[in-house]
């Protein structure tokens, strides 16, 4: 993922305040629950220096009411006197965390960016659409404005919708015949606009999902009129029905479906070409030591950290990789272990980048023989091996 968006926050001067906090509001029970454990870290807060005003003014912010529902988190880093970044987290964190200190904490944002899916659900009907649209700074599909403004809906204008059937002779065929041209002609610009304003929202946001459900006529009418850029990120979630698919547990239970599966099947991608660049030698990098050379020599295209498994040294490599404009990903231990926790990919390779693969791990024999050519070898293999060369 792409976080050029932070830089402002690396630019500006600290001490800084970070902040990652569960702020689901499903029930009183869990708004109660936040004010509580805000009051516990606005007391550390104060106590390690930080300034009163700034903490009543993420107060403030953080326990007025969310249009977001669902399960999600809240991350705000803040100097002593201004908020720099408020986002909605598309999940909890994996733990609650305030920090007052030289440089910002980064990390527990990195460990959500798999789940920072930018989507659009496009609900279907022969008459046009409802979008809704779910991106990290809104990470929950709702029925709310989204973002969208006008375009959360779409009416194609053509009102001609329904066939009728009317017997009585050819004359009466005849019209019959004709009405039901009009009526798939209507369809069919409906399905233009639809699409028209879909292909413009998927340019424009830069979507990774797009999700279709609604009537079925409609939406093989929508399909033949998306672009290639559409159809490409195109995923249908069966038993919609436009203005009311959100409204059903079973379909908002599928959508969760679909979606954890295109996420999974994203870390999937990710460790794949990992992997197999490491297998065959190329442009990439596994180690701490290694990963913060290539950042330094400006070389990383993405680094790549294990969640929750990142090396001690893993803030140091995202301030570096958001730096050198590198883009940042993280995986699951279980699609690929990371030596150290902590991989890259290159823009090149040279003769200076260290040649090192994922069974060279820190500690691992192969890894420190590679290393060091005369590890384990007797004064004798030495001897005879000098000579041969």
């Amino acid at each position: 993922m792409n976080l050029s968006w932070l830089m402002p926050v690396l630019e500006t001067d600290g001490p800084f305040l970070s902040i990652y906090i569960d702020s689901t509001r499903t029930d009183p029970s869990s708004a109660s629950g936040l004010s509580t454990r805000w009051g516990h870290f606005r007391s550390k807060l104060a106590e390690d220096g930080a300034p009163d005003e700034i903490l009543e003014e993420i107060e403030t912010t953080l326990l007025e009411p969310s249009p977001v529902g669902g399960r999600h988190g809240r991350a705000i880093l803040a100097t002593g006197s201004a908020i720099l970044v408020d986002r909605v987290l598309p999940a909890p964190p994996r733990e609650d965390s305030a920090h007052w200190g030289a440089e910002p904490v980064l990390v527990p944002l990195l460990q959500l960016i798999p789940q920072a899916v930018r989507q659009l659900l496009v609900e279907v009907d022969r008459s046009g659409a409802d979008l809704h649209l779910r991106a990290p700074e809104n990470p929950k599909i709702t029925k709310n404005d989204n973002g969208l403004g006008e375009d959360a809906s779409v009416d194609g204008g053509h009102d001609e919708l329904h066939k009728t059937s009317v017997g009585g002779g050819s004359q009466h065929g005849w019209r019959s015949s004709n009405q039901e041209a009009r009526v798939e002609d209507s369809w069919e610009r409906n399905a233009e606009a639809v699409a028209a304003k879909v292909d413009s929202i998927v340019r424009e946001r830069q979507l990774d999902m797009l999700l279709l459900t609604g009537d079925v006529r409609a939406q093989s009418l929508l399909k033949d009129e998306l672009g290639k850029e559409a159809l490409a990120i195109l995923k249908e979630v069966p038993g919609g029905t436009r203005g009311q698919s959100l409204d059903r547990a079973s379909f908002r239970e599928e959508l969760a479906r679909v979606t954890e599966g295109f996420i999974a099947e994203r870390q999937r991608q990710l460790a794949d070409t990992f992997t197999e660049n490491q297998s065959r030698g190329g442009e990439s990098v596994a180690g701490a030591a290694e990963v913060a050379g290539a950042l330094q020599r400006g070389q990383v295209s993405e680094l790549i950290l294990t969640i929750g498994g990142e090396p001690d040294n893993a803030e140091e490599l995202a301030r570096q990789a958001l730096a050198t404009d590198a883009e940042i990903s993280t995986l699951g231990e279980e699609y690929v272990s990371l030596p150290e926790g902590v991989g890259a990919l290159l823009r090149w390779r040279d003769e200076a980048t260290p040649s090192n693969s994922l069974s060279s791990m820190s500690g691992d024999h192969g890894r420190e023989t590679a290393a060091d050519p005369d590890r384990d070898q007797s004064p004798h293999e030495r001897e005879e091996e000098s000579i041969h060369q």
